[in-house]
């Protein structure tokens, strides 16, 4: 055993950010998502170093953690396991900024028993998402375009990011809220001059990728592939995402 308590995450997020500052010998279980190609935000050959779970009541009690992380919404069923064990439950939402992100880092690292390797990790986010807005110029405007028309808006960690990196979020400029579907036709009919696509980084096909205005969508937007596993967790992930971004603002303005 290490110098921590030993933990169970059933959140593929917060997996991510233990992997950064927790022992290896701590981390008693991960998601089972962490070992999905499809959803995971650390390496495959990582993840599957680690025992993962469904986040059922009887596999996370059956491996007898000290403390349990997790997303915001737990099983009813989970909490009340965990109540009679006495095993300590903490929960982690999703971030809406950048800054958030970095202060849930933080509070990770020392339930984990590492502070300072929280606080690294937060310096090296951060410096990351200065470095990407290094570039001069005025912000360009861009949607994150994820399936079907699901885009994040205002008081998204997505809509954060394009802000800090250079970029002006055009969800709201289509009325969108939130999280919201934009019509196909509002975005041919007055298209930003970046559209980061999930569907074209996972090389499937959705109403976007496969419509017959494409064509000329490309004459006025770029179409930049961006890999889902970068949209939904803050954390290290923040780091790739914010190089992303970076490269894609430098293609578009020079």
């Amino acid at each position: 055993m290490g110098s921590g308590p030993r933990l169970v995450s059933i959140n593929p997020c917060v997996d991510a950010v233990l992997m950064q500052v927790a022992d290896p010998d701590q981390i008693a279980g991960i998601s089972h998502y962490s070992q999905d190609p499809q959803a995971t935000s650390i390496p495959i050959a990582l993840a599957d170093r680690f025992k993962a779970t469904s986040g059922t009541a009887e596999e996370v009690v059956a491996l007898r953690p000290d403390m349990v992380m997790s997303g915001e919404h737990v099983a009813p069923s989970t909490i009340a396991a965990l109540e009679r064990m006495h095993v300590r439950l903490e929960q982690y939402p999703v971030p809406s900024s950048v800054a958030e992100s970095e202060q849930q880092v933080r509070d990770i690292a020392r339930v984990a028993g590492h502070p300072e390797r929280g606080e690294a990790l937060a310096r090296r986010m951060e410096a990351a998402v200065t470095a990407a807005r290094s570039a001069p110029g005025k912000p360009v405007p861009a949607l994150i375009w994820e399936g079907e028309g699901l885009v994040p808006g205002a008081g998204t960690l997505a809509d954060d990011l394009l802000r800090r990196t250079g970029f002006v979020n055009q969800s709201a400029a289509y009325g969108l809220k939130q999280w919201d579907v934009l019509p196909l036709e509002y975005l041919i009919a007055k298209p930003p001059r970046v559209v980061f696509s999930v569907a074209a980084a996972e090389g499937r096909a959705d109403r976007m990728t496969s419509h017959p205005a494409l064509a000329r969508l490309r004459r006025f937007t770029t179409i930049a592939p961006y890999p889902e596993r970068l949209l939904h967790c803050g954390g290290p992930t923040l780091i790739e995402a914010a190089n992303r971004l970076a490269v894609v603002r430098r293609e578009v303005t020079r």
